[in-house]
Formats: C-alpha cells, structure tokens, sequence
C-alpha cells in the first residue's frame, strides 16, 4: 500500500528543461510511476529522446520545443497540454541557471535576466496551469530551486539571489494555493550533469567539490527525480510550502570560486 501511493498513473506532467539532466531524470520518473508528460526544453532532439523513453514505460509523451524565457511561451504550453490530454495535474518548473560571476562583473541587466529565468517562469507557468489543475480538484507544483539559495559563496549574487527567491516562492505560492494545490520545492545540492560539465571533466575540482560534500560524493539527477516523485505523488500529500534539501548534507559552500578581495 505505501508503495502506491508513489503511483501517479494517467496523470498529466509537465516538465521543463526535460531534454536532459534533472529535467529529464524527473519526467522519466513520473512516466515509470504512470504518468503521461509533456516535455519542454530548447533543443527537440533531446526532447525527442526522453519522449522514446517515456513511451517506452507505457506512457504518452507530448513533446513541445519551449524557451520558457520567451513571452507566451508558457501560456502556449498549457495551452498544447490541455488540449492534448485535456487537463494538468503536475508541473515541475525544472528550466533555470545562471553562470557564476564576480560582482563588480555582475550587471542590474544581469541580475534581472537571472530572476526572470529562474522566478519568473516559474509563477508564470504555475499561474497559467492554475485553473486547469483546479478543474482536476487538486494538483502539485514543484519548483527546482539550488542550496545557493541558502547559502553562501564568492560570484553567485545573481543566480543565489534568484533561487532564494524562487524557495520563498514557493512557500507563499503554496499558502495563496492551498488547500487544493500544493506547491513545494528541492533545494539542489552538486548533481553530475552537464551544468557540472567543467568540475566533472577537471579532476582536480571534482575532487575538491566532493570532499566539501558531507556524503563525499556528487548527487545524480535520480537523487533529485526521487524527491520530484515524492513530492507530486499523493506519498506527499500532507506537505505543502515545503523546500527539501537534496544536496549531500551541504551546510557550506563545497567549491570555493577563488575569487580574491576587491
């Protein structure tokens, strides 16, 4: 009986970045839980090859070529979803990042385009999958947000400054959408992706990052893709406007940028 309560069969998802990495890892884990997923990136071929694993579970796949960052996209999307399947239970608002930079490099221009990227899209896709969900009676919303948001290092005012916001987002997303709709988040520790491309190819930084993990290894996007699975599943139906930390048990920056004083 609790195994099923992880089951999400013929659910709605959508997921974006989906074309590879934690993005990809979560819709793949919602299709082996039973659920049919509409699946947002930039690049269609990697779209196109989560899409043949996703069928390979037994689930349906939409794909949509996304860039969330563009006006209207997102309403396009839900719009797409909705009237392929015909309603939405699940969004994970997966697409976000920005490059680490000094702050006397780090422009308003910058920051601004950070928070539109990462917060930004988020609501927006949440506020227009909103009603469609509220037809269905309930749905779950979970935002992928990073421990730089919570902690601390040398380059990352932009992309911290972001996820903090999206965390706190989240959680007054979830008092203003309660009790139908929940809305939590993961905080992301290290994962071996292609966003690590740069420590994973360098030994040296690899090394140094793992050994500033508390769990003395780098997190894969399964790590996180169980969490998304928890969240969006009635496993967790008693949490809302919650942030799970999935980061190694990170307390402490565990890659220092090496930038020197001003």
């Amino acid at each position: 009986m609790v195994l099923e309560r992880f089951r999400v069969d013929g659910k709605v998802a959508i997921v974006t970045g989906a074309g590879r990495g934690i993005g990809a890892a979560s819709a793949l884990a919602l299709a082996e839980a039973g659920a049919n997923l509409v699946l947002a990136a930039r690049t269609k071929e990697q779209l196109d090859g989560v899409a043949d694993q996703v069928r390979a579970y037994g689930g349906k796949a939409l794909v949509i070529p996304t860039d969330v960052d563009v006006d209207g996209s997102l309403e396009a999307l839900v719009n797409a979803t909705v009237e392929e399947f015909g309603g939405i239970d699940i969004v994970v608002n997966n697409a976000g990042g920005s490059a680490p930079r000094p702050f006397m490099q780090t422009s308003k221009g910058y920051i601004e385009r950070s928070f539109h990227f990462n917060v930004l899209t988020a609501f927006e896709l949440s506020k227009a999958a909103v009603p469609h969900m509220l037809e269905r009676g309930n749905g779950s919303i979970v935002n992928i947000s990073s421990a730089i948001g919570r902690l601390r290092d040398r380059g990352f005012v932009a992309y911290g400054t972001a996820k903090g916001a999206l965390t706190h987002m989240t959680r007054l997303m979830a008092a203003d959408l309660a009790p139908k709709i929940r809305v939590n988040g993961i905080a992301v520790g290290s994962i071996a992706t292609s966003a690590l491309e740069t420590v994973l190819t360098d030994d040296g930084l690899r090394n140094a990052m793992i050994e500033g993990t508390p769990l003395k290894r780098l997190g894969e996007a399964d790590d996180i893709a169980i969490g998304v699975l928890y969240l969006a599943s009635d496993a967790g139906s008693f949490i809302t406007g919650k942030l799970i930390e999935i980061d190694g048990g990170l307390e402490e920056a565990n890659l220092a940028m090496g930038l020197p004083d001003l």
